[in-house]
This record gives structure tokens, C-alpha cells and sequence, in this order.
């Protein structure tokens, strides 16, 4: 049998490191399991060299390995060997790698989503994955953590694990872009600044996604101020089409969902063909008018319209702020979950007569919508990856006084960023400050 021992050279100061740097605590033990498949060269780093030492006669030769480019992705530890799934009878079925990247990759949001991607919970289980997972320079030990847990579990799926802070190396080839890393507000932090500041990373991130990315990723907007983050990335990323962008309100249908299981006394299984509309903001619109409960309108379920109106669509919009009040912590664990249930909906046709949630670009919408914002809005999809918006809705004056009010504080949003969409100087004059306590 053939042992791999890959030894990396990398430069330690306190606890910054370089993105194109790998640290590893002991690369014997790291590669001293012994393999029966072929592989092929690992990703290399300069200065790197790789040993392989034959146990049957103790003979060792040194194999120079050409150098590369700092630029070069950052593998993992015993992700840095890739075997060939078509020589095995157990993997040759499988479908083609599919290459996932995440930012903000060692967040608790990430904590719950990483493993649920790497055990083919999401994509199936013929589906093998490379998990690109961003970070900081001040998460990047806590990013290695990570991947010592992904490697301690044994997912099979799980091909492949890079690392690293400079987006324009981890996005290379990713098909799906699962942004979830946004600086979080501050005490005493005027909504406008955190807009720009969290505006300026992700119009970076859009740019390395335009440069490195597969043209027909799918991105997916979690960091707030979602709705505005994915307009801005979008803006960055000429070369992807605006369709494959958007921002998670998928949290919010499923509270909503739960809402109105909860008051009709069923399980929320039977709530079908429920809307969030416009932002991922206490001005969003939890739409009962067009869902359905067993089938039936929630109005000939509900008779308590006031509660409709008034308790349900507060409590859909402001339940972030009370979990945080029970719970100490945000909504990670939950948000984990809606982000599976969004690429889900992308990727398996939806139920004849059903659609779901998603922010996305409003050009051509046939709702009245004012265009060239990101807007939550009913989607259906085939499977493929796309979407299509649902054109048989109602609306009634309830609706659209509240869709206007949401669609009002998107482009206050835009104005404040449109030094970083494109659009000219930037000014804000946002009506009020309307952001979900989590992000406080």
C-alpha cells in the first residue's frame, strides 16, 4: 500500500494567516491512512512536496512537485486527495462533482448547513460535492476547526474541502454561491452605514464570482440586508444572469407556514402556497389572501380576519426579534434549514398548484412591481435549477398597501447603495429603521 504525505511550508503570525497558506497541525498523522483507490496529484502550494513511502520494502522517494501560483486553491487535509469515482463500482454511478462554495463558512449558520450539504441531505444521494467554504483572517482557525470536523465525520459525498479569505480563489468554478457572511449591526450603528458596509463585500464577492465562478452559478443571498446584498452582488456579476441571484426569505415563508398551522389546529404540512413578499424586513408581507390551508383559502379556515391582518403578519415579521429574546442567539439552526429548503426548491419541480418563496430581480415581474430591485415574490421552478414567477394571484387593498410599503423602503435601500450598484452617487433617506432585531 501507498501512503500520501503531503508537507506544506506556511507562515504563522499569532493567528493571521495568508489565504493562499495552509496550516496543519501534524501532516503525518493528517495523511497516514493507507487508501486502495487511485488518485490524482493534489493541489499544490509552493514549496510543497509530496513523499510516498512503500510499506513493503521501506524504499522512499521524493517526487518534485512543480510549483504554483499563492493564488492556487487551499485544500484540506485528507480532502487533498481525490480519488477517480469511475474506477470504483460503489461511486461510478455517481453524478459529476458539483462545486459549492459558502462564505461566512465558519458562522453558526454555516455550523448547521455545512454538514447537512456534505451528508446529501440536500442534493441527493448520488450527488458528490466540493464544499469552497470562505472565510476571514480572523475566522480562518476556526474555518480549519471546520474542516477537521467535516474530515471526522466520513461523509462519503464529500470529495473535496478548500479554504481560504480571498474570494477570488475560493469561488473558482462554483456552481452554487451560498453567501451567508455579513458583519453584523452594532450598538449605536445607523442602518445607512451598515447597508455600505456590508454593501462593500458583497459587491466584491459579485465581482469575484463574475471573474472565477461558473457563469451559471446560483447564488444565494443570506447575509443582511439580504434583499439589497443580492442586488449589489448582482450588479458585480455582469456575466451571471440576474435570474440566478437571490435573496433568502425562505425563513419568513416558513414561519408564516407554522403560523397558520398553529391557528387552524393542523400540521403545517397542509399550508401550501404561501408568499413573502418584498423585503427581508419587519415591512415584509406574509400573504394569507392567496395561501392555502387543506387545500382551501386561509380565509374560509380562518375567520378572524383581524388576526390575519393584524397578530399573524407581526408575528411572521418580528419572530427573529423574539427568538432572540427566548434563545440568547439568533436563528442559525432555522436559517440552516430554510437555506436547504431554497436550494431544494431550485432543484426538485414544484408540487402541481404550489410555489414558494424567494428576493429575486423584479425586471419583467407580472405584478406591477417596480423593476431593477431584488423582491421577494411566488416562484415555481421545473428542477433545473431556474424559476419562473406564478401568475395567478389575487390581490386585494390590503395586499397592495403593504407590497407598496415594502417596494418603498427597497428603493430607499437602493438609493443609499448606488455608489456600489453602478447607479451614481448615493444617498439615503430611509423612511425608518425597519431591520429584523437579529441583525441589532
Amino acid at each position: 500500500m501507498a501512503v500520501a504525505e503531503l508537507s506544506t511550508s506556511y507562515t504563522k503570525t499569532a493567528t493571521r494567516y495568508h489565504s493562499s497558506q495552509l496550516s496543519l497541525s501534524s501532516a503525518s498523522s493528517r495523511f497516514s491512512h493507507h487508501f486502495r483507490r487511485s488518485f490524482r496529484p493534489t493541489p499544490r502550494t509552493r514549496n510543497a512536496t509530496i513523499s510516498c513511502s512503500v510499506t513493503s520494502d521501506q524504499v522512499q522517494a521524493q517526487i518534485p512537485v512543480e510549483a504554483e501560483s499563492p493564488k492556487g486553491k487551499t485544500c484540506y487535509g485528507v480532502f487533498c486527495v481525490t480519488y477517480d469515482l469511475k474506477a470504483e463500482e460503489e461511486t461510478k454511478s455517481w453524478e459529476k462533482l458539483v462545486n459549492i462554495a459558502v462564505s461566512g463558512a465558519a458562522g453558526m449558520i454555516s455550523n448547521h448547513l455545512l454538514f447537512k450539504l456534505a451528508s446529501g441531505e440536500v442534493f441527493g444521494p448520488n450527488q458528490p460535492i466540493a464544499l469552497k467554504l470562505l472565510g476571514s483572517e480572523r475566522s480562518i482557525q476556526a474555518l480549519e476547526g471546520v474542516a477537521m470536523e467535516l474530515e471526522d465525520s466520513l461523509f462519503p459525498l464529500l470529495r473535496e474541502v478548500s479554504i481560504g479569505i480571498n474570494p477570488y480563489e475560493v469561488f473558482q468554478d462554483a456552481e452554487w454561491a451560498l453567501l451567508i457572511g455579513a458583519k453584523p449591526r452594532g450598538p449605536g450603528m445607523e442602518r445607512a452605514d451598515l447597508l455600505d458596509i456590508n454593501g462593500q463585500i458583497y459587491a466584491e464577492q459579485g465581482k469575484a464570482l463574475n471573474a472565477v465562478a461558473s457563469h451559471n452559478v446560483k447564488v444565494i443571498v443570506v447575509g443582511n440586508p439580504c434583499n439589497t446584498n443580492a442586488l449589489i452582488c448582482m450588479k458585480n456579476a455582469p456575466n451571471i444572469p440576474a435570474k440566478n441571484f437571490h435573496a433568502l426569505t425562505r425563513l419568513d415563508e416558513n414561519r408564516a407556514k407554522c403560523q397558520l398551522a398553529l391557528k387552524a389546529g393542523v400540521f403545517y404540512d397542509q399550508v401550501s402556497n404561501m408568499t413573502i413578499w418584498g423585503n427581508h424586513s419587519t415591512t415584509q408581507v406574509p400573504d394569507f389572501l392567496n395561501a392555502r390551508i387543506s387545500g382551501l383559502p386561509v380565509q374560509e379556515v380562518i375567520k378572524d380576519h383581524k388576526w390575519l391582518e393584524e397578530e399573524f403578519t407581526e408575528m411572521v415579521q418580528k419572530r427573529g426579534g423574539v427568538l432572540i429574546q427566548k434563545w440568547g442567539r439568533s436563528s442559525a439552526a432555522s436559517t440552516a434549514v430554510s437555506i436547504v429548503d431554497a436550494i431544494k426548491s431550485l432543484i426538485t419541480p414544484t408540487p402541481e398548484g404550489d410555489w414558494f418563496s424567494s428576493g429575486v430581480y423584479t425586471n419583467g415581474n407580472p405584478y406591477g412591481i417596480v423593476e431593477n430591485i431584488v423582491f421577494s415574490m411566488p416562484c415555481r421552478s421545473k428542477g433545473d435549477g431556474d424559476y419562473e414567477l406564478v401568475k395567478d394571484v389575487i390581490f386585494d387593498d390590503y395586499l397592495l398597501n403593504r407590497i407598496k410599503k415594502t417596494e418603498a423602503e427597497l428603493l430607499a435601500e437602493k438609493r443609499c447603495v448606488a455608489h456600489l450598484t453602478g447607479e451614481g452617487i448615493a444617498y439615503c433617506d430611509l423612511p425608518e429603521d425597519t431591520m429584523l432585531p437579529g441583525e441589532m
